[in-house]
Order: C-alpha cells, then sequence, then structure tokens
C-alpha cells in the first residue's frame, strides 16, 4: 500500500516536472519570441527579457534574434556599362523587426537568406549593369583608389576615364542600392540595415590582360626612371669633369706665375751680381761649369785655343 502510494507521488511529481518545464521559458536581451497554438499565432511577439509561461503541449515557442545578423553573398560574374566583365562580392547587414511578420511570411533564416539572396543580387546586377566601372570604384573626380577593391590601377581606364566627371561614385551607387532593396524588406518583417560592395576584381580573362598592362607600365617606368638617372649621371659628370678643369687650368696658371715671378727674381739677382763685378762672375760660372760637366761615355774634341779653357791656359807656371 505505502510503496503503491510512493510511486503514485514519484509519477506525480515527475509529471509536474514536466508541465513546469515545459511551461517556463526564459527571453534573452537579445531574443523575440512568437507563441504559436496549433500553428497560429497567439497575441504580439514578446521582446523583453524574463522568464515567461506558456500552455505546456499545445503551445510551441519560436525564437528569432534581434541583433543586426551578417549577410554574404556569393561573387557574381556581371559585365559593367562599359563592357568590362568582373566579379562583384556584396555583403549586406539585416535584422528582423516584426518577429511575428517574420515568422508568417518566411519563417526561418534559411528562407530569409534565400530572399536576400534574390532580392541583393538582382539590385546589385541592376546597378553594376547600368554603370560604368569608374564610377564603381571612385567616389569623387580625383584619381582614388578604393581598399576593397582588387587589381585596380589608374592604368585600368583610359585617359578620358581617368579625369572624367563622377556622376554618382561608389557611395552613392552602394545608397541606391541599399534603398532598392529595402522596398521589398517590410513585407516580410525585415528591415535591410546596409549594403556593401566589399570587394571586386576583373574576371580571369580580363584580369591576365590587367596584369600585362600593369608589368608594361612598370617597365615603362622603370625605364622612363633609368633614362633620367643617366641623362642626371652624365650631366653631373659633365660638370665635375667642368670642375676639374677649371681647378687644374688655375692650379697650372698659379704655378705658372708663380714660376715666372721666380725666374724674374733670379734673373734679377744674377744681374746685380754681374753688374758688381762682371769678371768675377764670369770665372764662377766658368769653374761651375767645370765641375758639373760630365764626358763619361763621350768623347769632346776642343781646340788648344778654345775660350772655354781660358782659365786653365792663365793659370800661373
Amino acid at each position: 500500500m505505502n510503496s503503491s502510494r510512493s510511486m503514485v507521488i514519484i509519477i506525480i511529481v515527475v509529471l509536474g516536472f514536466i508541465i513546469l518545464s515545459s511551461s517556463l521559458y526564459k527571453v534573452n536581451e537579445w531574443d523575440q519570441v512568437v507563441i504559436t497554438q496549433f500553428g497560429k499565432p497567439v497575441g504580439d511577439p514578446i521582446t523583453d527579457a524574463g522568464l515567461r509561461f506558456k500552455m505546456p503541449f499545445i503551445q510551441e515557442l519560436h525564437r528569432y534574434d534581434k541583433r543586426i545578423l551578417r549577410w554574404d553573398g556569393d561573387p557574381k560574374e556581371i559585365p559593367t556599362r562599359d563592357k568590362r566583365f568582373i566579379w562583384v562580392d556584396v555583403t549586406a547587414r539585416w535584422r528582423i523587426v516584426d518577429a511575428l511578420k517574420f515568422l508568417q511570411v518566411i519563417g526561418t533564416y534559411e528562407q530569409a537568406y534565400a530572399k536576400l539572396d534574390d532580392t541583393i543580387d538582382s539590385v546589385v546586377k541592376d546597378f553594376v549593369s547600368a554603370n560604368p566601372l569608374v564610377e564603381l570604384v571612385r567616389t569623387s573626380s580625383v584619381m582614388e583608389v578604393a581598399p576593397e577593391v582588387e587589381g585596380y590601377s589608374s592604368i585600368d581606364f583610359d585617359d578620358k576615364a581617368a579625369v572624367a566627371d563622377i556622376v554618382l561614385g561608389r557611395e552613392s551607387i552602394m545608397n541606391a542600392i541599399l534603398a532598392e532593396a529595402s522596398k521589398a524588406m517590410p513585407e516580410f518583417g525585415m528591415e535591410l540595415v546596409d549594403v556593401r560592395i566589399k570587394r571586386i576584381n576583373y574576371v580571369e580573362q580580363v584580369r591576365q590582360k590587367v596584369y600585362e598592362r600593369m608589368i608594361s607600365e612598370r617597365k615603362r617606368k622603370a625605364a622612363q626612371f633609368r633614362s633620367e638617372g643617366e641623362g642626371k649621371k652624365a650631366g653631373i659628370l659633365g660638370q665635375m669633369e667642368k670642375e676639374l678643369k677649371s681647378i687644374t687650368s688655375g692650379a697650372f696658371k698659379t704655378a705658372e706665375e708663380i714660376r715666372g715671378k721666380a725666374d724674374a727674381e733670379a734673373t734679377k739677382i744674377y744681374g746685380e751680381a754681374y753688374n758688381q763685378d762682371p769678371d768675377f762672375y764670369a770665372f764662377y760660372k766658368t769653374l761651375n761649369t767645370y765641375k758639373e760637366a760630365t764626358f763619361e761615355n763621350s768623347i769632346v774634341v776642343l781646340g788648344s785655343d778654345s775660350d772655354y779653357y781660358r782659365y786653365l791656359k792663365n793659370i800661373p807656371k
């Protein structure tokens, strides 16, 4: 009897716990909850955080996120208005603003992402096809390189495109895409917060040609820099040679002036010495010639009456 009563109590407690646990649910700060009964919504979405009750077994809980969510599309090959085939990679941010409508129209996140794929990809394709490439990568008429654009260079556009006035620009096109894609979102209980082109790149066939053009341009620039360097080198060497000749010429002129002054001074001294005693001076100079004359490996024939020996002939015996 006691064992049967204990078993009943245990069963009642277990059933009560199951019923209580299926009746209580928690709403987080980032949650919005819709309750359905037999597939039909009951009341408004619950967005306030806290502990809530629902009827067990017959009511079902649908929980959605209030935070901003991320959507990333697959890269698409799209031709621009100026017939440039490019890969466009787009990202977006969205959120659920009406959980009840979202449940009734979309139902799941998978369906929501599929709807975003169709809507955003279609709008992006329309705007990319309607604008030239320069409008998609530049915001103003001043040449600039967008950090999210791969393989872009100023040589990718002809001269007219490089200096052309920008009609819309990248930012305006992004805003227009956001505005157009947002029109369809309210009927799904969704809000599109932002749409951005995160990467633009040429298709493989065009990309190879662009790389070749970039390499050719860099080689041309390198050749131009080398030519300018050689010209500057020749100018520097010419200037150096000119300065060297000027310095050498000036040094030679100074040396000749000093040598001329020295010769003049020596001539003056010789003249003064000669004027003091011409005979002694002649005698002294002749003796120096005797001393300095060398007749090694040579034969000199002089007559006995040669004036060269006049001082030797007059030596007293």
